[in-house]
């Protein structure tokens, strides 16, 4: 496996390459959620290429982004073992300079929901991944399903600028009790973790009713938020796959989202329908 600090350097060996290219955006940390990622761009792609890269610019300014968990020696492990090609670990000045322009995310879906208490957050995530997106120019780019806001913003630019890539989602991984699997997970002691299953139940329960023949979104809305009495919720909703707000749903195109903190930590959890 290779591993590419540079710029220049990742743009020389892509030029190089004249197979299909897989792309799996990371932060690092990686779990099985993300292996998930590779073990797909493994199957469709020729090479495939790993980006690690904590973004500073998602990160407001009284978030975690120097208590970030960087594993980056286990990440490169992990990769190789996964099968990936390359991993690409530039640091922050090699991707940022003091001047530049931003991508700005659309306001209507970008200021809802993640975006509602983290303004100009998905500005810095469509910035960097276009920037990620000119250098590794992937045929595929993989993206989980459980940042479901991202995912739709994320083809949506691609769409918008006609860039020549295929987003390919991939479905949430859990564990054995049912958590959505996520970095800050490791943040979560034994009795915050049991308190954060709460997520997965609520959404189970949203999604019975719907299966029950519910279709009143705030009565599908309430019984979620039954379950999620020993969290503080953020917010609890029901959208059509295309992010607008209904009031009853079509039951092929729905997505159930939940936010809430366990004590300190925040986590999302989301089902498609």
């Amino acid at each position: 496996m290779k591993i590419v600090k540079s710029i220049e350097e990742l743009i020389s060996y892509r030029k190089s390459v004249t197979s299909k290219v897989g792309f799996v955006p990371t932060m690092g940390a990686l779990h099985n959620g993300h292996l998930s990622l590779i073990k797909q761009a493994r199957i469709q792609n020729d090479i495939v290429i790993l980006s690690i890269f904590v973004n500073p610019t998602q990160f407001l300014p009284n978030e975690d982004f120097n208590s970030y968990p960087r594993k980056e020696e286990a990440d490169i492990k992990i990769a190789t073992l996964a099968g990936v090609d390359v991993v690409f670990a530039p640091d922050v000045n090699e991707m940022y300079s003091l001047q530049e322009p931003k991508v700005i995310a659309p306001r209507d879906i970008a200021y809802i929901l993640e975006g509602k208490k983290r303004p100009g957050h998905f500005d810095g995530v469509l910035s960097v991944l276009m920037k990620l997106f000119h250098i590794v120019k992937p045929h595929n780019a993989y993206f989980g399903k459980k940042d479901a806001q991202q995912l739709f913003l994320v083809q949506n630019m691609v769409d918008t600028y006609f860039l020549p890539i295929n987003i390919v989602p991939c479905d949430i991984i859990r564990d054995a009790d049912g958590l959505a699997l996520s970095s800050r997970n490791i943040y979560l002691d034994s009795k915050q973790r049991a308190k954060a299953l709460s997520l997965s139940v609520a959404l189970k329960n949203g999604s019975q009713a719907i299966m029950k023949g519910e279709r009143e979104v705030v009565k599908i809305e309430k019984i979620m938020r039954e379950a999620l009495k020993e969290v503080e919720v953020d917010y609890v909703t029901v959208l059509s796959r295309d992010f607008k707000f209904v009031e009853h749903i079509s039951i092929k195109e729905t997505l159930l989202l939940i936010a809430a903190y366990v004590d300190n930590v925040r986590l999302i959890d989301n089902l498609w329908i």
